[in-house]
Formats: C-alpha cells, structure tokens, sequence
C-alpha cells in the first residue's frame, strides 16, 4: 500500500483531487498511472466503492481538468457540466427517512461525479471560500473554514512559512541595521 505523498490532503473532494497535481522543487501528479489513482480513492475513502483501472483513471482526469477550468479564471463551466451530465442522485424514502443514491452511466465516473458534485455543494455553501493558494508558485487548492474567513495559504507550516520568511529576508536586506 502506498503512502499519500502530497503536501496537502483532507479538503472537500473536489479540493482534493486538484490537489493530485501539486509542486514542491519539482511538478508532481498522483495520477499518473492506476497505482497513483488507487492511493487516491483509498486516501479520499472511496477505494470500496470505485475501481482503479484505467477508465476510471482517465474519467477522473477529465474531472480534474474540468474542475481547475471552473476555479481558475475565466471560470469555465462547459466540461464540468459534461462530467455532471454522467450521473445524477434518486431519491427516496427508507424508513421514514429520505435516501439519496448516487447513479452514474458508467461506473468508470463515479469518483469523478462524486468530486464535481461535491464543487457544486461547495459553490451553494460558500463559493467565496474556496480559494487557490496566495503562493503564486502553489498551485494548490483549499475550503477555507477559518472563522473569520481569512486563510490564505494552503498550509501554514509550507507557503505561508516562506512567504514569512521571504518578507523578513526583504525587510532586513533593504534595511540592514534592522
């Protein structure tokens, strides 16, 4: 079983699988092959439920670009409404209770469904929330649920800790008697 090795894991779905694609000295795809999307789907607990062979591989793929065509600017929403085109949800009621069941066309797009399905419910949520990394070097995503709305990088510890460190480095390189 292999390791997720990316920088940044447990955002929402759809947040997630952009973030298969990230750079840290070098640019890095979890994607790549079937071995990659399995440590994907099993990191995103969808391994009982998906396969990982090479439709599902390539279905998730055109997900991923469709979802980094619908964050980035100009926001284009045409492929990810095809990816949404491939499943819907059918309700019912078990128990006294309503029931929604996911059904795809193929099972190959259901990880790929379930993650733009996921960038819908979080454009109803709070669209404003979610936001690329301020790194401009970072290409990854996040759902900022800090209270007060301001998060900025992807992760403290990694962008926001140099970004520190660079304006530091300015201050005292500018003004040496600092």
């Amino acid at each position: 079983m292999t390791a997720d090795p990316r920088p940044l894991i447990g955002e929402p779905l759809a947040l997630d699988l952009l973030n298969t694609r990230w750079i840290a000295g070098s640019a890095h795809d979890l994607l790549e092959t079937a071995d990659g999307l399995r440590t994907w789907l099993r990191s995103a607990g969808l391994a009982e439920r998906c396969r990982a062979d090479e439709a599902t591989l390539a279905a998730v793929l055109r997900t991923r670009d469709a979802l980094a065509a619908a964050i980035d600017p100009p926001h284009s929403t045409a492929a990810l409404d095809e990816v949404l085109g491939h499943g819907r949800i059918r309700l019912r009621v078990e128990d006294r209770r309503p029931v929604e069941e996911v059904e795809v066309d193929d099972p190959a797009w259901l990880p790929g469904w379930l993650a733009a399905r996921d960038y819908v419910d979080l454009l109803r949520r709070a669209a404003d929330r979610v936001r690329a990394c301020a790194n401009p070097a970072c290409v990854l995503h996040f759902f900022d649920v800090s209270k007060n709305g301001s998060r900025r990088w992807c992760s403290m510890a990694g962008c926001g800790n140099r970004a520190k460190a660079n304006r530091h480095y300015a201050r005292h390189r500018d003004d040496p008697t600092r």
